[in-house]
């Protein structure tokens, strides 16, 4: 049975990590061993962060609809209500941008939302 030889191999997984691994601070950024489970740990919190971002972003949106809602004299769950119960479909990310660009045409979903 011939041998196996792994070292090519071997070369290329150390230099993708150290690779990926540039810029971190002391032998994290040149030691395989350190920089791996420094890039290890880093792409498990990009991972997490990718998530959290979705999360972050609702939470602006509403934070600036309620704002936007509450110039206009509503609270963002009795404009949200409204919008339910006459079926006026606009998505969060879209309120948000109206409620800080365009407060005239916000004011006119809010009203159309309170009748």
């Amino acid at each position: 049975m011939a041998r196996v030889k792994t070292a090519r191999i071997t070369k290329k997984k150390h230099k993708k990590v150290l690779k990926m691994a540039k810029g971190y601070y002391g032998a994290k950024s040149v030691r395989f061993r350190m920089a791996n489970q420094a890039v290890m740990k880093s792409l498990m919190y990009a991972y997490v962060g990718r998530k959290d971002k979705k999360r972050d972003f609702r939470q602006l949106w509403i934070a600036r609809i309620n704002a936007g809602a509450r110039a206009n004299g509503v609270n963002y769950s009795t404009l949200i209500n409204g919008m339910k119960k006459n079926n006026i479909t606009i998505n969060r990310k879209m309120l948000a941008e109206m409620a800080v660009a365009d407060p005239a045409a916000f004011a006119e979903v809010v009203k159309a939302a309170t009748k």
